[in-house]
């Protein structure tokens, strides 16, 4: 399979982005963008978490309504969430319904209420590798890196749940701690990376 297609625009782009609309806007302008806070990180790690066995474009479609009921993601105002919440959030059918993964978020925003301010971002982004060498194609795109494996190994220590190591790396390339647009896709060019070694 291509690594690289372009869309209805001729714009060259990661070959995951198809000919959706709303996942090309999505890898212009968010993916392998740098994104630092609090609240903009315990949202990422919340959607990833519900993301586990589905699409992205699943949760990418419903983000407006998760971020309306989950009000919007503002960790204090989720750890007090009670038990009418979790009702209400599972009669939701614009959000994904399951129980698990809800009663996580509101225990990791709990978490996250704890911390000083800056720390979860201070956290999540130690962990970052050093910028590597700009993939070729999807098939030098792993699934889960000794980054994120310790990342999820000191989030988990500390009490967050559904932050296994391939969501954290699907987190890691989301959030710009990591940059996997393959040669070729237009955001590629944008980045200076090191040259790749030839063979």
């Amino acid at each position: 399979m291509a690594s690289v297609t372009a869309g209805p625009d001729s714009v060259s782009r990661c070959a995951w982005v198809g000919a959706d609309a709303e996942y090309a806007r999505y890898h212009d302008e968010e993916w392998g963008r740098p994104l630092h806070g609090d609240r903009a990180l315990f949202e990422k790690m919340a959607l990833e978490g519900f993301q586990a066995g589905l699409s992205w474009i699943t949760i990418l479609r419903k983000r407006p309504r998760f971020r309306e009921v989950f009000a919007g993601f503002e960790p204090e105002t989720v750890a007090a969430f009670d038990d009418d919440d979790i009702e209400r959030l599972m009669a939701d059918a614009g959000i994904i319904r399951n129980r698990a993964k809800i009663l996580a978020t509101i225990g990791n925003a709990r978490l996250v209420a704890k911390m000083a301010e800056g720390e979860l971002d201070e956290l999540m982004w130690s962990f970052a590798p050093a910028r590597g060498i700009r993939p070729r194609s999807f098939d030098d795109v792993p699934a889960v890196t000794a980054e994120s494996t310790a990342m999820s190994k000191e989030l988990r220590k500390r009490g967050f749940r559904f932050v296994g190591p391939t969501t954290m790396y699907a987190l890691m390339q989301s959030s710009g701690m990591v940059d996997d647009h393959v040669e070729g896709c237009w955001r590629a060019s944008s980045v200076s990376f090191p040259p790749v070694p030839s063979d």
